[in-house]
């Protein structure tokens, strides 16, 4: 059965809280149970400053996020991202921008799925299955669980975003749940507490450091602690399967954004109130950290195993969101025809972009593969971290440029009507991210690694110039096939 030019075939079954569940759930995971953390690694010396840091990087990141509500208020499409700059700013920034955010992010549920397997490898060592849990570090094992996770999350959303719905908002309470556990731990103990178990436990002092503020390392920990909030941009890729979508999509976002950053900022805290952060930075150094295994030093086994489970709660949910909107972005390309046209074939029964998912499927197992030899997953952080940071950034200037170039879908605009002021936060958005963006590169650039590829900037910028390629490729068979791309990319797609 051939499509309907006038539909997609998607359709609009998504409500408000599945929506925001979509943006939460793509939001915490590895953020918030590693990245603080391991922080103390990829930016050495930045010492007790991680929550300053994080401040600091929500500034941005909720320009960014006024961005997005602003756009998808006026075009609330399947993969977002794209179809708000290649209508508003220009069509090749719009793909290569979102090809980068579909790498990034395709990349990062890769490295999601291969740090899933520790947690539970955790869990069932504190549960006293040692010989169970020492086999999940083997490389087989843990590559064949990861990728069982993986592939299991690609069926999950090949059956429907209520699927996905159903799934995601039962698991995101629970997460906040188990999570609050570490809230209320965190607070209940002290560092005296914690020094005491160590000793008991190991028989060391928590060691003694200083740190003295530097800007550059201060900016570099933003950089990084801003994936934090990478995640609510997936509620705007859902933008073709949202009810009411001029209202849901934005309000989606402000709920995602605030729920997240105060979650996050709280968990974060309460870690470091009863854990010093001399210990996490010698200790993140030699060995992979998590905040359930820094709090169980000082928690009853019982309590170990909920917020290890909590954990891995967060890291599971992370995946059928994530899923659904790298697949939409290239349901979108495929769509205006920037991509193979197969990739925007949508089953006829569950009506998901089945093609699309299953591509992505297959970047974000070479991202496990990846993560399984490099033997570091940070390299999948940055290159995230530099992909959103450069998509993010075109969303604000598409904001200061759409009024001129689509004054028509300008007016639909419903979240900041006034345009001065519209513009003057985008622009301190774009400001801002552009700083990140420097000191991030900078950061990567010069970092001491084993090899090139081992750069992530240097990765990113071969995935643009593919992109460029594919773009430049597929448009010209658009034109000689006679299709007049201006007006092509004036429109929205159909609903």
């Amino acid at each position: 059965m051939s499509k309907d030019p006038d539909s997609t075939g998607l359709e609009r079954r998504l409500g408000l809280l599945g929506l925001a569940a979509t943006g939460i759930c793509s939001m915490l995971g590895a953020a918030i149970n590693i990245v603080p953390f391991m922080l103390q690694r990829s930016v050495p010396g930045i010492g007790p400053y991680v929550l300053p840091a994080y401040l600091f990087a929500a500034v941005p990141a909720l320009l960014a996020a006024m961005a997005y509500a602003t756009l998808s208020s006026a075009m609330p499409r399947a993969g977002g991202s794209y179809v708000f700059a290649s209508r508003g700013l220009s069509p090749y920034l719009g793909f290569v921008a979102s090809f980068s955010q579909w790498f990034g992010l395709s990349v990062a549920i890769g490295v999601v799925s291969y740090l899933m397997i520790p947690f539970i490898r955790d869990v069932l060592l504190a549960v006293g299955m040692d010989e169970a849990g020492a086999t999940l570090d083997t490389g087989p094992v843990r590559v064949g669980l990861a990728l069982a996770f993986l592939w299991t999350s690609v069926v999950i959303n090949m059956r429907g975003v209520r699927t996905v719905e159903r799934i995601l908002v039962p698991l995101m309470f629970l997460m906040f749940l188990l999570g609050g556990v570490v809230i209320v731990a965190g607070f209940l103990f002290d560092q005296a507490d914690f020094a005491a178990a160590l000793m008991e436990r190991e028989g060391v002092a928590v060691p003694v450091a200083e740190a003295e503020f530097g800007l550059g390392r201060f900016v570099a920990a933003a950089a990084i602690l801003f994936s934090s909030f990478i995640g609510f941009d997936s509620i705007a890729q859902a933008g073709g399967e949202a009810r009411n979508p001029g209202r849901s999509l934005p309000l989606a976002i402000g709920i995602a954004v605030g729920t997240v950053g105060a979650f996050y900022f709280l968990f974060t805290a309460a870690v470091h109130h009863a854990v010093p952060w001399a210990f996490i930075a010698e200790r993140a150094q030699t060995q992979d950290l998590t905040a359930p295994g820094l709090l169980g030093y000082v928690l009853e086994p019982r309590w170990t195993v909920l917020i290890l489970a909590g954990a891995a709660i967060a890291l599971i949910n992370d995946l059928p969101a994530m899923l659904l909107a790298v697949s939409r972005l290239m349901f979108a390309w495929a769509e205006d025809g920037v991509f193979p046209r197969g990739v925007a074939a949508v089953h006829e029964r569950w009506h998901t972009p089945h093609v699309a998912l299953v591509l992505s499927g297959l970047m974000a197992t070479a991202s496990i593969l990846g993560s399984h030899f490099a033997g570091d997953f940070f390299l999948g952080v940055d290159i995230l971290v530099t992909s959103m940071l450069v998509n993010f950034g075109l969303m604000c200037v598409t904001v200061i440029a759409l009024p001129r170039r689509n004054p028509a879908l300008a007016e639909r605009m419903t979240v900041l009507r006034h345009r001065p002021t519209r513009a003057a936060l985008s622009a301190l958005g774009v400001a801002l991210l552009t700083l990140f963006l420097c000191v991030h590169v900078w950061k990567d650039l010069h970092a001491d690694v084993g090899a090139w590829y081992f750069h992530s900037t240097v990765l990113w910028v071969g995935v643009m110039v593919l992109a460029s390629v594919i773009y430049l490729r597929e448009v010209a068979s658009l034109r000689r096939a006679g299709v007049d791309t201006a007006a092509l990319f004036r429109a929205l797609p159909p609903e």
